[in-house]
């Protein structure tokens, strides 16, 4: 069977822009997590995001994309552009057709269609641009990313809110077993505008506390939703054999993969997360004890909060396997949280430490192993990344040292 490694990290996160940055930040327990300052956001209920700071597209980017793009899709042009550097990557040097490009998406260019119809209501249709026809569009990345790099192999984006993520890395992966040599993969999402904003809240799902370090607690009594944020991972995935040949640094292999939708609400079935869970350790040929820390969801719903203990309690045994949620940090990214934490795994895998989640005491209720407070040092070689979105998409991935 063909292995498929990542052999490049792309990461812009609230608490750090590029690899390294992000990585000391969240060892360290730093939180990108305050008040949004993208917009007033004093008449809303939710005030909190996690947004990438500092990120100037003008430095990133040629002049020519600017009026052409969010800035979602500015952010994950920068992001593919670290990660290709990261790989070692040039296309130039490659086929065009031996480079493919998967994304994910849960909202598209929000902040860009919202300005385009501010000019439209007030101005007229002809002041709105030309670009509002695909700026705002789901696929708008993958599009981008594979007209600046020439990459035009197997592409496409994946919609499944916060699962997308790990969906499109398990697309990727089916594209190189099938034969493409490099796929461009992952999701940057950001969508903190006021129409955005509206939209989220009108799930019901964001938290409402104006505390940063009191906002966002998973697995913890006070639980009362989660707060958003923006970024994402971009991961160059490589066929293992082309990237030894290559003499290309490996970070791990992308082992296993589960998918499961949930019931229908009412049904006497149970959630299908446990079942996702078995069949990516299926996939990967693992049993539950080689994986050595879970990477939670942490939906910061109590009841969601629920069925993903007991989904990890049924597998692995209560206690029976650290779990960690470094989200906390960062917000809820989305499309973008499944990809950053498979960049998490990757840096935990190597550095052997579990990262923390910060600020949550663990609920009595839940019979979980939470890494809370500190890091933990420990012999990382295999991590189970759980992610889940609204609607009842349940995805799991297994990563594992390709040594």
């Amino acid at each position: 069977m063909t292995r498929v490694v990542i052999t490049g990290l792309g990461v812009a996160a609230p608490n750090g822009t590029g690899a390294e940055e992000y990585w000391a930040a969240t060892r360290g327990g730093k939180t990108g997590i305050g008040r949004i300052t993208r917009f007033d956001p004093s008449r809303y209920p939710s005030q909190l995001a996690g947004q990438i700071k500092g990120f100037d597209a003008e430095k990133h980017l040629p002049g020519r994309l600017l009026p052409q793009t969010d800035r979602m899709t500015q952010i994950a042009l920068a992001a593919t552009d670290w990660a290709l550097a990261d790989a070692g990557v040039r296309p130039g040097d490659m086929s065009d057709y031996d480079m493919g490009v998967v994304t994910a998406s849960s909202s598209g260019g929000f902040e860009f269609g919202q300005n385009e119809l501010r000019k439209l209501w007030s101005l007229g249709s002809k002041h709105v641009s030309a670009y509002q026809s695909f700026a705002w569009f789901y696929a708008v990345n993958s599009g981008q990313i594979s007209i600046r790099h020439g990459m035009k192999g197997p592409s496409g984006v994946v919609v499944s809110d916060q699962a997308g993520g790990l969906d499109a890395l398990a697309h990727a992966r089916r594209q190189i077993c099938k034969g493409t040599r490099l796929i461009v993969t992952g999701s940057i999402d950001a969508s903190i505008c006021p129409w955005g904003w509206v939209a989220q809240i009108a799930g019901g799902r964001l938290s409402t506390n104006d505390h940063p370090d009191r906002a966002y607690l998973p697995f913890d009594a006070e639980a009362g939703g989660h707060v958003p944020g923006e970024g994402g991972a971009i991961l160059i995935m490589e066929n293992a054999d082309s990237a030894r040949d290559r003499g290309a640094r490996v970070y791990g292999e992308f082992a296993g993969y589960g998918t499961t939708f949930d019931p229908r609400p009412g049904s006497a079935r149970p959630p299908g997360l446990r079942k996702a869970i078995e069949l990516a350790l299926a996939d990967a040929d693992a049993e539950p004890g080689d994986i050595d820390v879970v990477f939670a969801d942490a939906a910061a719903v109590p009841e969601l909060d629920r069925t993903e203990a007991e989904a990890i309690t049924a597998v692995f045994g209560p206690r029976g396997v650290p779990v960690t949620a470094p989200k906390t940090m960062t917000g809820r990214l989305y499309s973008g949280a499944a990809p950053l934490d498979v960049a998490a795994a990757l840096l935990a895998i190597e550095e052997g430490l579990i990262p923390p989640t910060t600020n949550v005491e663990q609920s009595a209720e839940y019979d979980l192993d939470l890494v809370t407070g500190r890091p933990r040092t420990a012999a990382v070689r295999a991590v189970l990344v759980l992610a889940r979105g609204e609607g009842g998409f349940n995805s799991a991935a297994v990563i594992r040292d390709a040594r």
